[in-house]
């Protein structure tokens, strides 16, 4: 569970970030699953984007993406969802929170 201060860090950190992917009428599949994880393991930080067409809104959506990859979702701006979700890389820069 994140911290107030931990969970703005990362938004801040966030800020920038461009979607990695996107939500839509198809629903979360297992790619899209794995390739989230995969940008998880690689990144720590990602932003999707979820679409209008989405069945269900959007902060289900994220936080059931963030429950399916053992990540927490950090926000859910709009439709957009920020996740997080620390590496387990050795002799990786891990985003220090």
């Amino acid at each position: 569970m994140l911290t107030s201060k931990q969970r703005s860090k990362l938004k801040s950190l966030a800020a920038n970030l461009d979607p990695i992917g996107q939500v839509g009428k198809e629903g979360i599949g297992e790619n899209m699953l794995k390739s989230f994880s995969d940008c998880l393991e690689a990144r720590e930080l990602i932003k999707i984007h979820i679409l209008e067409n989405a069945d269900g809104t959007p902060d289900q959506l994220g936080r059931n993406l963030a429950a399916l990859l053992g990540a927490e979702c950090v926000i859910v701006i709009g439709r957009k969802a920020v996740l997080y979700r620390k590496s387990s890389r050795k002799n990786f820069k891990h985003i220090e929170i």
